[in-house]
């Protein structure tokens, strides 16, 4: 297969069964997990990379047609799809072991196997070398090597292409629950979509506590967001909320004062609850009546059944689809009404209290968001500058609602107003890590 490829065959003889024997398409490909599950371990990343381009490339770039890889000839009889599955799985098992290993660096060297210019000439004297060529070539202009590429990508890397790529983090939380993707591809998934969502909270915190410091003017810092100095004044804005009347504590009343209220109740209950206090009544009154409209037809059979755990999180659930998008294809009406009105932030609070009542619902909330980045995504920069705006408020605003981190805001002047709302310039945001007690 490769130069070492005897040390290998030497160590893992069931692959040497493989490669010498007609197989059918599950069989060998349970042999070929098996493989990369072994070697991932044991080997260094450079020598995985071998046996996994000697496995599926190696050869196709030769004008010698008996080099074709071993592997092809098993899906040669129009099974692409299959040979896809194979070569996705492969993929992850590589990748997710790296992910959990801190290799991440490799995991680009994966990807550009795929970028040999040599894999794209057509030789008509070795049809079946231009088959397996087409396939790659599929592959590559394929969805999935879209979202492989998204674990080669380095976190500050992101800001530099596409605008989407900044909220990566959602299109993976969406990737680890697709059933249709390998349980490596979804470990995978959840692990790097957590790595860049910490890397955003501890730059998010850095940001403030250096924005704040007297010598901020010598000391470079890192604005994880775009919204430019403008993020701060949000931040102190959102921190403001916290305190005995936070939305935590409002969000405790309401779970107690909910409890045995029939489905009809509920809705009416959850409606005021999450329209109370937000800015500009008048201009919402409208959206919050077309709103309570919808949820109020929604499971109208059972408008007198007393509200379960189950029905409490399906409501949640609902609540969350009428704010961003009911098919998971296009964005809502009250979404696209909310956020060209300029209510972003108001957007942004219901859903956070949404999710204060209903923590099993966070989830659900990330893969819609991961819907309207798919469907905004096709547009370009300058036509998503509102919904680019939301996005920002989103990660800012769920940032500082995180179960381990604590943000408080503090009077830096006696003389200053006691009422922050009056002069957010005259008070600091302190955060801070919180401990796991249970370690």
């Amino acid at each position: 297969m490769t130069a070492n490829s005897l040390s290998i065959s030497q160590e893992y003889p069931h692959f040497v069964t493989f490669q010498s024997r007609e197989l059918n398409v599950q069989t060998a490909q349970e042999e070929v997990y098996r493989f990369f599950l072994e070697i991932v371990k044991k080997l260094s990343p450079d020598d995985v990379l071998r046996e996994f381009k000697g496995l599926f490339i190696d050869g196709l770039d030769s004008q010698d047609s008996h080099s074709l890889p071993v592997i092809y000839s098993i899906f040669l009889n129009d099974n692409e799809q299959e040979f896809y599955n194979t070569l996705k799985r492969c993929s992850y098992i590589i990748v997710n072991n790296w992910t959990t290993n801190r290799k991440d660096k490799y995991i680009q060297e994966l990807v550009n196997l795929f970028a040999n210019a040599n894999l794209k000439v057509k030789n008509n004297n070795f049809p079946a070398i231009n088959i397996c060529k087409s396939w790659l070539e599929n592959f590559i202009n394929s969805k999935d090597y879209q979202e492989l590429k998204l674990f080669a990508a380095k976190y500050e890397e992101l800001s530099k292409g596409h605008w989407a790529n900044r909220y990566s983090s959602y299109l993976l939380v969406d990737q680890s629950i697709n059933e249709n993707n390998s349980r490596e591809q979804q470990e995978a998934a959840r692990k790097r979509s957590r790595q860049m969502k910490d890397k955003f909270k501890f730059e998010l915190a850095m940001y403030i506590a250096r924005s704040q410091s007297a010598v901020s003017s010598t000391i470079r810092y890192t604005n994880p967001s775009i919204l430019g100095d403008n993020a701060l004044h949000l931040i102190k804005a959102i921190v403001l909320k916290k305190g005995l009347f936070s939305h935590e504590n409002i969000a405790n009343i309401f779970i107690k004062q909910t409890q045995d209220q029939t489905l009809d109740e509920f809705q009416t209950s959850i409606e005021k609850y999450l329209f109370f206090s937000v800015d500009n009544q008048k201009l919402v009154e409208s959206l919050r009546q077309q709103f309570a409209e919808n949820l109020s037809l929604w499971k109208k059979d059972y408008s007198q059944e007393i509200i379960t755990k189950e029905l409490f999180l399906r409501t949640c659930n609902r609540v969350i689809d009428y704010l961003t998008t009911e098919d998971g294809k296009e964005p809502s009406s009250l979404f696209i009404l909310l956020l060209i009105r300029g209510h972003s932030l108001t957007l942004v609070i219901i859903l956070l209290k949404t999710i204060l009542i209903s923590k099993n619902s966070r989830r659900h909330l990330e893969i819609r968001i991961a819907h309207l980045i798919r469907y905004y995504q096709k547009y370009p920069q300058d036509e998503c500058k509102w919904v680019i705006n939301f996005m920002e408020i989103f990660n800012i605003t769920f940032a500082i609602y995180a179960e381990n981190v604590e943000y408080n805001l503090i009077k830096m002047e006696e003389n200053q107003s006691s009422n922050p709302q009056l002069n957010l310039d005259g008070y600091r945001v302190f955060s801070q890590m919180k401990v796991d007690r249970q370690k």
